[in-house]
């Protein structure tokens, strides 16, 4: 039997703790595979009650979940106070928050646990606690280190077969042009290269390089940095035997119909990759980390503290996660 994905519960008081709950609810119906939950095991029983969902909470271990989840929810329960506030941060929970991320992490690393799937955070009520990351992301390679050297993690969303994938994450767009390396371009492709055909089965990855400038530059028109940092990176991969092609016109690149001619597109910055897949799948598109020596997915979208305990918030992106976690780990 394969062992169960683990999930991680997020922030109390946004709506991931509500969607897990919902579809453990209908598990049967969607076909879902087992899962455990690292979070606090009373939140979720006053969620569930909360919402009126008939859901039962058992508080048990990774190697138990398997067997719970016929009849309840696994909870590996990380402790702490985690109160029940739907929309309303409380610094009280943060260490929950770290711990629950931490927990499955480690669980997944051990083997316990197949792959993980990540509830949405909200950052700033973590900074308190202790996290001095930019991002979820970056934390996740922290903690997969090995030999004490973070791994590069590369964040990829994908829809179906509509992949885009940022070279730089979660930095100012002035400081880009100044973060972007012939080095840095080309690993991150490596890496797109490399889990595209371990975690998607897909044998010979073609993947789009998007240039920096308006036109890829223009030749040299309109910028200097896809002639002297983007082309040589993709001659340099391309030198390697992948099948890669670049610098493109990002403007025209992620029209769908040119878009779906590639297995991935490699884009230069946080939204030239986001903005696309977010127009063409906003309640569907799936945030996938790759680079690490784990499966982690998550739904992309955030916290959304106004839904928060009306049980109205979409729970497509986050069933899109779990899928997702559930064909890669099967693939592996």
């Amino acid at each position: 039997m394969h062992k169960p994905l683990a999930i991680s519960m997020g922030e109390p008081a946004g709506v991931g703790p509500e969607l897990i709950l919902q579809l453990f609810e209908q598990r049967r119906e969607l076909e879902l595979p087992a899962f455990c939950v690292f979070g606090h095991a009373e939140l979720f029983r006053t969620r569930a009650a909360r919402l009126g969902l008939e859901v039962t909470v058992k508080a048990c271990t990774a190697a138990e979940a398997q067997d719970v989840f016929e009849t309840a929810l696994p909870v590996v329960d990380v402790g702490g106070l985690v109160p029940d506030h739907p929309g309303e941060i409380s610094a009280v929970s943060a260490r929950a928050v770290i711990e629950s991320i931490t927990a499955a992490v480690s669980a997944t690393l051990t083997g316990a646990c197949r792959g993980l799937v990540t509830a949405p955070i909200h950052k700033a009520a973590l900074y308190n606690a202790g996290f001095r990351h930019p991002g979820h992301t970056e934390f996740l390679a922290e903690l997969c280190a090995q030999g004490g050297k973070p791994r590069l993690p590369v964040m990829m969303l994908a829809h179906g077969g509509l992949r885009a994938i940022p070279v730089t994450i979660h930095v100012p767009i002035r400081d880009v042009p100044d973060l972007l390396t012939r080095e840095l371009v080309a690993e991150t492709v490596r890496i797109v290269a490399h889990d595209l055909k371990k975690r998607f089965g897909i044998e010979e990855p073609r993947i789009a390089v998007a240039g920096l400038n308006p036109h890829a530059g223009e030749g040299g028109a309109i910028g200097r940095e896809d002639q002297e940092i983007v082309m040589p990176a993709v001659l340099d991969l391309q030198h390697e035997g992948l099948s890669v092609e670049g610098p493109l016109p990002a403007d025209t690149l992620f029209y769908p119909a040119h878009w779906a001619k590639y297995d991935a597109v490699v884009a230069m910055y946080h939204d030239q990759a986001l903005i696309p897949i977010k127009t063409v799948a906003f309640e569907d598109a799936v945030n996938v980390t790759l680079g690490l020596p784990i499966v982690r997915t998550s739904p992309d979208h955030g916290t959304a503290f106004d839904l928060a305990g009306t049980g109205k918030a979409s729970p497509k992106s986050f069933l899109a996660a779990i899928r997702m976690a559930d064909a890669m780990t099967a693939v592996r």
